[in-house]
């Protein structure tokens, strides 16, 4: 994913992309009341469903903008959406933005469930994968693009199965998937390049619902399958939407989930809910994988390397994820 460790650390002299720390960011409006509904029948998240949807977009190839299996894999983006929520409700927001020496297309894809509700929440993840491994410990691969089974896929397979669950059980509250592109382009050291699908829907945020309904919040997904996931308390999550972040790990805790879900403040990780609080105006959270460590943080072994492959990625933690998120969204509205 697009995080680039040495400049995400918590001390101020590290950080390019925060604001001076001495200023606590002030966090963007949005609703945080919740309900607590007991015995509900959840539906069931299925790990299975989750697993071959990341597999299948594995299966194309790298999802890196202006190639074939970019396309490719936007169009069954579509197709599987189009099955959940009708197709009258998939929307392809297709934009272009500025590459190194070419010109990127790219294309968000956002699905709406329960249209008609007024209460709406936006649930994110990113879909392309990163065009090189800069992280791989073979220098003769590291100009390679990968195939982001974790970084990419597992958020995006998750979401997906959450859809299936959506069509065949609609939610208590309108919920908006959107799976943005362009996130993992940038080189190190370039923010400016990272997030381009959330930087075009900040600024041009169509759904297929009216924007009169705006969202209460989002939630956002990202490298959620591997075997040794944990979820920290990321930083500008806390920042933003503290409330939101202790209800789910506390949702969490209850499932008996505590040791994925760790109720630990992290460090704050620049991702795509970094946009969205702060240039779409929207709370959002990031659940998402990396150890904090010694004021820092470090990213799985398979991070921004050749190793994020299938074998990256584990039933029982997509299961744990798409558990604690099902129950969330089914007992909270």
């Amino acid at each position: 994913m697009s995080i680039v460790p040495d400049r995400l650390f918590a001390a101020c002299a590290a950080l390019v992309v925060l604001a001076a720390c001495s200023d606590s960011p002030q966090p963007p409006a949005g609703r945080f009341d919740f309900v607590r509904k007991e015995g509900v029948a959840l539906p069931s998240f299925s790990a299975d469903s989750a697993y071959a949807h990341i597999a299948a977009q594995v299966a194309f190839g790298p999802r890196v903008p202006n190639s074939a299996a970019h396309t490719a894999t936007r169009d069954w983006y579509v197709q599987v959406l189009s099955r959940h929520a009708g197709a009258a409700n998939v929307h392809v927001q297709s934009f272009t933005a500025e590459g190194y020496g070419e010109r990127l297309n790219l294309s968000n894809v956002i699905a709406s469930f329960n249209p008609e509700a007024e209460e709406r929440i936006l649930l994110a993840a990113h879909w392309d994968t990163r065009p090189r491994a800069d992280q791989d410990p073979d220098p003769l691969k590291a100009t390679r693009p990968i195939l982001g089974a974790d970084d990419g896929g597992s958020a995006t397979g998750v979401l997906l199965e959450l859809a299936r669950i959506f069509s065949e059980n609609p939610p208590p509250v309108g919920i908006d998937i959107i799976l943005l592109d362009g996130e993992d382009y940038g080189e190190e050291g370039d923010l400016d390049r990272y997030f381009l699908g959330s930087r075009h829907w900040s600024k041009n945020p169509v759904i297929p619902v009216p924007m009169s309904k705006p969202h209460r919040f989002g939630i956002l997904l990202d490298m959620v399958g591997h075997p040794d996931a944990i979820f920290p308390m990321e930083g500008f999550s806390v920042s933003y939407a503290r409330p939101l972040v202790n209800e789910i790990w506390s949702l969490a805790a209850s499932m008996g989930h505590a040791d994925r879900f760790l109720a630990r403040e992290g460090p704050a990780v620049a991702d795509d809910h970094m946009i969205l609080n702060q240039e779409a105006g929207l709370p959002t959270i990031d659940i998402i994988h990396y150890v904090p460590e010694n004021g820092g943080m470090r990213f799985g072994p398979h991070w921004h390397t050749h190793a994020d492959n299938m074998d990256a990625i584990s039933k029982e933690t997509l299961q744990v994820v798409g558990d604690v998120m099902v129950a969330f969204l089914y007992t909270r509205f």
